[in-house]
């Protein structure tokens, strides 16, 4: 329903301040034309020496930092009117989710759902994935006895982070109304492009299975043999039913939607391939994590100046060639109706390939200025993305 923003604003400081039956708080998305002072916020309730405060963890893409307030201490912060679009209040007796419009109207949508109060206060950084889950164990990451192969760490920790980035992602979106909520009889779609050895695959089924999200999961690999040997392994662990792998090409495809796509490290412009995907089948959240950009690289013949003084360096040149392209991918997601960002999604030294764009369908028309700034990149340095060419652009 609609509201005011203050009396909407209002009615969340005052479920703050009955520290006894405070939940959960999480701050997301940016409005219109105001910068928010982090990525997201999330706050729970601890008891620290027998006195309730409020955890509060924040993230700007790269990193979380986590810090305890009093109850008061905290909503004097005023965080509620630093930019976040997206606000959701959980109570023990009911929830409040208020997203703040272009106009800055709020959407307000209230339930009586009864919520679980933790109070534990965990210093050390929770895994998300038990090194023995099956999964774990068939793909391959960990051996027979639960443990987390040597040389597979660095896989294993890629893992755990793509689901930190994916989980509040996909909270985000389903709070801002851009991703239906997930029934039984309605799963959330996701689709893994050029998805391999399907750890990410197998590991976002099953943990969004653990934490009660029905879905729908398809892996896409050109490889027959990929098919054969994940779809083995969803029948050994008995969820064939809400997960399955095909063999094509990404570009042709004969899946028509998701709601979610992802796609981590397809090599060169398999990474167009994907986003052209996601766009032409209306994705809501794409988690798209670029590879091997040569397409643009392989077109910057004629270097603008001054930019001479970087691409007389062959490493330099190549790297300035990844971030044109993916700066370019960005940007036509963004004129096409796309929230879009660019972040690290895990250490550089657990691989080199640690930029990930995420994003979100709101369907909001971009300035015209963004295209002029589209068009100025593509006149400087005369080339043509790859993906224009696929979304004949």
């Amino acid at each position: 329903m609609d509201t005011t923003l203050a009396a909407a604003l209002a009615e969340v400081v005052a479920g703050l301040e009955k520290s006894e039956s405070f939940v959960r708080l999480v701050l997301s998305g940016r409005r219109r034309n105001m910068q928010t002072p982090t990525e997201r916020v999330d706050v729970k309730p601890v008891l620290i020496k027998g006195e309730i405060k409020y955890q509060l963890t924040q993230s700007d893409g790269r990193a979380m930092t986590t810090k305890n307030y009093g109850p008061a201490e905290f909503i004097a912060l005023n965080l509620l009117e630093s930019g976040f679009a997206n606000i959701l209040l959980e109570l023990k007796n009911g929830s409040i989710s208020i997203r703040i419009t272009k106009k800055g109207e709020a959407l307000v949508h209230k339930t009586n759902d009864t919520f679980e109060v933790d109070l534990s206060h965990d210093r050390a950084k929770a895994r998300l994935l038990d090194p023995s889950d099956p999964f774990l164990i068939e793909v391959g990451i960990s051996d027979k006895s639960g443990k987390v192969k040597v040389g597979k760490n660095d896989k294993y920790l890629q893992v755990e982070e793509f689901l930190r980035l994916l989980i509040p992602s996909l909270e985000s979106a389903i709070s801002a109304g851009h991703i239906a909520k997930p029934t039984a009889a309605s799963p959330l779609s996701i689709v893994d492009l050029g998805c391999g050895h399907a750890y990410l695959t197998f590991a976002a089924h099953q943990y969004l299975i653990e934490q009660g999200i029905p879905v729908k999961v398809v892996g896409i690999d050109v490889r027959e043999s990929a098919r054969l040997r994940n779809n083995q392994i969803a029948e050994k662990l008995g969820i064939a039913k809400s997960i399955t792998f095909f063999a094509e090409e990404i570009s042709q495809t004969t899946l028509k939607s998701a709601d979610v796509v992802i796609a981590l490290h397809a090599c060169d412009t398999a990474t167009d391939d994907a986003i052209a995907w996601a766009i032409n089948a209306n994705a809501k959240l794409a988690l798209i994590a670029p590879c091997c950009h040569h397409d643009i690289q392989a077109q910057m013949n004629e270097i603008p100046e001054p930019w001479q003084i970087i691409s007389r360096n062959g490493i330099m040149k190549e790297r300035l060639g990844d971030l044109i392209t993916d700066a370019l991918r960005m940007q036509i997601m963004k004129l096409l109706g796309y929230r879009v960002e660019a972040i690290e999604f895990i250490g550089g030294e657990h691989t080199p390939r640690n930029l990930m764009i995420r994003a979100v369908k709101t369907g909001a028309a971009a300035d015209s200025a963004e295209k002029s700034r589209y068009d100025a990149m593509i006149a400087l340095w005369k080339v043509k993305p790859a993906l224009a060419t696929l979304l004949n652009r």
